[in-house]
Parts: C-alpha cells; structure tokens; sequence
C-alpha cells in the first residue's frame, strides 16, 4: 500500500471512530438518562418523520411513541412497578420496538424470547426471565401452550392479535382500548433510576446447556443504539433495512439505532428473503441495510436478478462476512461500503473495520493500543485454557499468532461487564490476574489473530458452541435433546465444516440400542429443537469416545467430518428434500459439498 492509500486508509478509520465516541460520550451508569429518553427525543425531533414501515403498517415517530405509551399503560394497569420484568414473544413485527421501549418508560425489564424456540429450550428461557406475564401474538400462543408443565411457575398470556376463543391463562391486549392511554406516562414513574439499571434479557446460548439470559442495562442498550447512529454516518434521509431477528442485539439493537436515534426509517421484515431482498431494498428505496455474513452468502448465492443494482445503497453493515463473500458481494451488487463489526451480547470487546479491509472484523491501529483495553491472550486449544508464564500471568499473543480475546473490565461505559441473570455463568467468563495481579478481564470465547497493522480476525469458536444460520448452538443442549429420544445411549454433539457456507453444520455421534430408530429421532427433534440446532448430520458409533477426565473427544470427529471415506461405519444427512435421513454416498458428499442443497 503506497502512502497516500495508507494515509486516506487512516483518514477513513479515524473518521469513522470519532463519529462514533461523540454519540456515546455521556453514556454513564449513574446517568438518569434512559434508553427510553433517547427514543423520546427523538420522538419530539422528527415527530412526522416516517419512523417505521413493515408490511402494510407506516408509522411516524409520533404514533410509534403513542404506541409505546399504550403498552407502559397496560403495564400500569397490571400493578407492575419498576424492576420486574415482562417476557415479550412475538416474531417481527411492528409492536416489538414499541412493546419493550414502553415498558422501559416506567423501568420495566423485558425478556427478549428467540420465538424459534420450543419445548424444554423455551420453558428454560420463560422460567429464569423472572417473568409472569408475556406478551405475544397468535402464532406464537399455541408453542406456549405446550410447555405449561415445564415452567417454574404460572404465567399470564396477552395476546396482541387476539381470535376467536383464548384458553384459560390467555387475554386480549386490545392496543386500540380506550383504557390504554397514548400519552406519556410521567418521567416520574422513572424517578431514581439510573443507567445501570437493566432494559433488557437477550438470550445467548453458552457452553453449560440451555439459554443464557445477559443482562442489557439501559447503559449498554445505549452503547449498542448511540455507537451504531453515529458509525453508520446515519440521518433521517436514511431509510435502514433489518430483516435480521429483533430478539438479537445486531438486528434488534444495532440496527434499531442506525434508524431511530437519526430520525430515520426502519424498513422491517418478518424474516430473511434472498429472491425478494433486492426488490425490497429498491422498492423502498433503502439507503442501508444490517446484516449477518450469511444473509450476504445466500444473496451472492442467488441468480441474477432485475433489480440487484437497481438500489441507492449507501452502507452495509453488520458481521460475520467472510472474506470471499465480501469481495464477490461488492462488486457484483455495487454496495459503496462495508461496515464490519465485533461484539458480543453480554461483554465489553467490539470493534469495527471502519476502513473497509476485507475479511477483517475490526481494527486497533498501534496508535490507539492504549485508549482500547483489548488483546488477544496465548490459548492451548487442547486444554482450552489461556497459556501462563511462570509469573502466573497471561501472555499475549504477538502479531499473527491466534489467541483467545479479552477485554478489560472497568467502571466505565465501554469497559463495564453486567454479564448474565446467572451469577455463577457471569463468573466463568472473567479470566484474573490476566496481565497483572488484581486484574479482571472478560473472556469472549473466541479465538482471532491480528497483524501488526491492528487488525483483527476471527478463527473460531473456543469450546462447546458452534454457530449455524446466525445462531449460536450449544452442543450440551443438542445432545440432551437427543439423548431424550428412546434407543439413545449416549450423543456427543459438534460442529463441522460444509463446502463454503458459513459457520458449522450440527453433526452427532450416537450409541444406540437394538430399538433406535433414526427416521423416528428425526421427528422427535423436529418437535424439541429450532431447526438451526438440529442436526444435519449423524453417525452412529459402537462407543463414545473420552478423554482421561471423561470429557467426549471431538477433534478426531470434527475432522473426520461426515466424509463417508473417513468414516468406517454408515453417516445420514437430513435431506431436505427426501425430509428423512438418507445414507451419504460418496456422490452424496460430493452434491453437500459443492452446494447442491439449501441447507
């Protein structure tokens, strides 16, 4: 790179920071400024602004906030005081932003619940949100009727689109009642609190089973929203596409703000559509569209059409773009810019690539080392623990060298950790005496590399979890699903590898009885998992194979993969199209691998 590349590459990124650091500058966790009171202000700034557009609903900011008000009115209405919580399960929809930012108004928590989820996954998520009443719609009701025994205590359902006849713990959350007024409640119903109080329960899935529920206090809700208005350069001529899931923080969060927080327009889908995105994307004459790495691969995926260029897109932004997409997508879709990113739910570690570098997921150039508290630490894969010197203290990994991310915890906005509902999970994600005695980090869990310019990028996953379709996947609840299944001995669940696609495929190893029956297990998961954690590919093995301490081996499964010529003994794929697990062929592998199948 000659100079004056480098130096319009610095001009670039400082830019892009600086945008950044002034949106979020008074973010404090004694700050009385809540997520709400940012919504609210805007709200007053571009009252007649088109606010949202999903289906065939268009509201401005003014009836998007009357919209809030109604549901901190029904909360009134249900003796509700500031510091108890409210499940909220709905898919996308134009109630979801205004559902959970009015209940913020008089400092109501709400638990965010991925509505993909069903059975004992779901009664985990319900039961330790501290919730008793949800709010959801008809097509979520009937998955909650079937999870009533596995709850730990008895909820209430209200249903926003309420039918026919409700069952018994069910009732009408009519929004147009009389009785729920559009007004503001009072500032006072908020009185004392302060940032650090929490907004939100995003669920992330972990290493130790079921969901974890992470603790997004008004402060980080603020980080997410504020950081995002100004690293897109947004502004209310900006129309932000999200067909990203509004119960995860980079479509429900990230991208809410790019919008909201500018006096923008939230152009929303129900889910992700590669044949219709791009006539989306014209048709409303989007400026900026969030993304996860995968939607883009499906996009580039597709065959030509009209009106793939036929758009004012000004930004993408987003993570998980691969390298080989990134350049392929650019150039065939002409989107101008790039923005990526890293963060994680509940930690203290993000960074953006504001420069456009591919592949990168984001960049601490030397200069600014001091001013951002992140490093990667040496990792032994093996051991899956951080390297030690013999000062006991941690040893950061040089210039190409893979290591394990951390971020230092402090008091402040940006270094603050408020971690899980779960004290116990909280803990095990701070690695002490890092660098000094006395010191705490938060450990992501994710391997990366960076080069002596400060960029970073992403290996893998440390441990149990893999990610599939923009989700993560937790092994240890895949295999307990599995293992409920009659004839099941045993199920030590992994992720591996398919041809390019993105992420790791849901791959088990299963002992079983004379009994089993795999056709059977196929329909049993259908019904217990989300079809992301559902495995695509399974063998079955004459014994599960441990370590000295009785852990399951992995590596030699993970590289054997479901490649039928590594393997001795016969492995099934879940084939879309048969809907059965069909033995794989060695012309089978070959079809899987050169992406013969939407998997």
């Amino acid at each position: 790179m000659n100079l004056a590349a480098r130096i319009a590459r610095e001009i670039r990124f400082v830019s892009g920071l600086a945008r950044t650091l002034w949106r979020v500058r008074k973010i404090a966790p004694d700050s009385p400024v809540l997520i709400c009171d940012d919504f609210e202000d805007a709200a007053d700034r571009f009252a007649d602004h088109t606010a949202l557009v999903f289906e065939n609903d268009r509201l401005t900011y003014r009836e998007l906030d009357a919209l809030a008000n109604r549901f901190a009115a029904w909360a009134e209405a249900q003796a509700l005081e500031p510091g108890d919580t409210v499940a909220l399960l709905l898919p996308n929809r134009s109630e979801y932003i205004p559902a959970w930012m009015g209940l913020a108004k008089i400092g109501i928590a709400t638990a965010l619940i991925n509505n993909n989820l069903t059975g004992a996954a779901l009664a985990h998520c319900l039961s330790i949100s501290g919730a008793s009443h949800v709010i959801t719609d008809s097509a979520c009701l009937p998955i909650l009727g079937s999870i009533r025994a596995g709850l730990a205590r008895p909820l209430t359902y209200w249903t926003i689109d309420a039918e026919g006849e409700l069952p018994d713990n069910c009732h009408a959350l009519d929004l147009k009642s009389p009785r729920l007024a559009p007004e503001r409640p009072s500032k006072a119903k908020r009185a004392g609190l302060t940032a650090k109080e929490v907004a939100l329960y995003i669920y992330t899935s972990g290493t130790t089973g079921m969901p974890k529920a992470a603790r997004i206090t008004h402060m980080r809700a603020q980080l997410y929203m504020r950081a995002f208005a100004g690293a897109t350069g947004g502004n209310a001529a900006d129309r932000v596409y999200c067909a990203l899931p509004l119960y995860h923080s980079t479509g429900g969060l990230c991208g809410v703000g790019a919008a909201l927080l500018n006096g923008g327009t939230l152009v929303l889908r129900r889910k992700f559509s590669a044949s219709h995105f791009w006539d989306d994307i014209a048709d409303h004459d989007c400026t900026i569209f969030v993304y996860i790495g995968e939607l883009c691969r499906y996009l580039v995926n597709q065959p030509p059409l009209p009106k793939e260029r036929a758009h004012h897109l000004r930004l993408a932004f987003g993570n998980g773009m691969r390298p080989e997409v990134w350049t392929e997508f650019q150039n065939r879709f002409g989107v101008p810019e790039i923005l990526e990113f890293y963060g994680s739910t509940e930690g203290n570690v993000s960074m953006f690539n504001f420069d456009g570098q591919p592949g990168a997921i984001g960049r601490v150039p030397p200069y600014l080392r001091l001013r951002f508290s992140v490093k990667l630490v040496r990792f032994d894969i093996e051991s899956e623990t951080p390297v030690r010197g013999p000062d006991g203290l941690c040893i950061e990994a040089a210039p190409g060298e893979i290591g394990e991310a951390v971020g230092l915890i402090g008091a402040d906005a940006r270094s603050n950790y408020t971690g899980y509902a779960d004290k116990a999970a909280s803990d095990r994600k701070v690695l002490h005496d890092t660098f000094e005695k006395g010191d705490a980090w938060f450990r992501t869990g994710d391997l990366m590399r960076q080069d002596a310019d400060g960029y970073f990028y992403f290996v893998d996953r440390i441990g149990d979890t893999f990610r599939w379709k923009g989700e993560n996947v937790s092994t240890t609840e895949v295999a307990e699903a599995v293992s409920r299944y009659p004839g099941v001995a045993e199920a030590n669940v992994y992720g591996v590898s398919v041809g390019k696609l993105d992420g790791r495929a849901g791959m088990v190893s299963i002992t079983a009885g004379n009994s089993f029956d795999l056709q059977g297990l196929r329909a049993f998961l259908q019904q217990e998992l989300p079809g992301y954690a559902r495995p695509i590919f399974v063998r079955i093995d004459p014994a599960i194979d441990t370590t000295g301490t009785f852990k399951y081996r992995k590596i030699d499964l993970v590289r054997d993969g479901f490649d039928p010529s590594r393997i001795e003994r016969a492995v099934y794929f879940d084939d879309p199209a048969e809907q059965r697990y069909a033995q794989i062929t060695p012309a089978l592998y070959t079809r899987i691998q050169n992406g013969e199948f939407k998997l």
